[in-house]
């Protein structure tokens, strides 16, 4: 029985993660038509087409998609057992602290693959607004915290992303559209709040309050419902809200940077590993890819 070699797997999910045949090739360190040649020695393999190629766009077919499920899975079990191997003997207990929607969309995967690589590792993860898991982590109370500053901070920290922020809207109600505009926001200190009260009144927008809640879950929730409109990273967005631009008269927000703040100088190797693992994690993810109407995968440009 023929083996589907696992390089040829990894450049494909690297280019269905990424959107494109030339930025994969950047990401695994080869050129633009070796990844072509890849993915055609794959197809080839597999004896299945594996993207429907047009002059503009790169959709997966049934079987690609089909083929991506597994070749996931085959590639975590691969980076689980040569973790386990080279690093058998890391162990301690980890506090992290994240942002809520993190800790609802990011996280969960990059923690889920962490913990399979080093089951000795206990961790223990904290959800509050960036500030005040800044606090507990100069107050002891934390060991790694993932935090969201403004570009221009100067807070410190390890610098792991760039998040554009999107304002957010129910898809069935027109909250947007109202005057008063009403808002969706976490209590101080949020920092989408304070994004999204500055732009408007800079702008002289009218607005209120009409809902509060410190959970991602609770805002994604009301927003759905039409309590009015939030503001979230793009990569954290939840499912089935739309994001409202200048044509919708709402005004840019700018980025939001994603820094990493360890408590110790000098920290037990199972902090530096998390460390590690998230900073990696965050450079190996874009934002979310669009998708065709069949759920087939869309790239912005099909790159031959």
């Amino acid at each position: 029985m023929q083996n589907i070699p696992t390089d040829l797997l990894r450049t494909f999910v690297t280019a269905i993660d990424l959107g494109s045949f030339t930025r994969a090739a950047e990401a695994v360190g080869r050129t633009q038509s070796a990844v072509s040649l890849q993915i055609r020695r794959l197809e080839e393999v597999a004896k299945v087409a594996l993207f429907v190629r047009d002059a503009h766009r790169l959709h997966l077919t049934p079987e690609g998609r089909l083929l991506a499920q597994y070749a996931r899975r085959i590639l975590a079990l691969n980076d689980e057992a040569l973790s386990s191997l080279r690093r058998p003997n890391v162990e301690g207990r980890v506090r992290l602290g994240a942002p809520h929607e993190y800790t609802a969309s990011l996280l969960p995967e990059f923690l889920g693959k962490f913990a399979q690589s080093h089951p000795n590792v206990m961790l223990e993860v904290t959800s509050d607004l960036s500030k005040n898991l800044l606090r507990r982590l100069r107050n002891g109370a934390l060991d790694l915290v993932i935090a969201l500053h403004h570009e221009t901070d100067a807070g410190g920290g390890r610098s792991v992303s760039t998040e554009a922020v999107v304002w957010i809207t129910s898809a069935d109600h027109s909250s947007h559209q109202r005057t008063p505009l009403p808002l969706v926001v976490a209590p101080p200190p949020c920092i989408y709040r304070d994004l999204m009260l500055r732009s408007l009144n800079q702008r002289n927008r009218s607005c209120r309050i009409t809902y509060l809640s410190s959970s991602y879950n609770g805002i994604a929730a009301a927003v759905r419902a039409g309590l009015g409109v939030s503001v979230m990273t793009a990569r954290t967005r939840p499912a089935g809200l739309m994001t409202l631009d200048e044509r919708s008269g709402f005004p840019p927000l700018g980025n939001l940077e994603v820094r990493l703040h360890r408590a110790d100088a000098q920290p037990p190797e199972a902090i530096t590993r998390l460390e590690d693992y998230v900073t990696e994690s965050f450079a190996q993810i874009r934002a979310p890819a669009a998708f065709a109407p069949d759920g087939g995968f869309i790239a912005a440009a099909f790159d031959p």
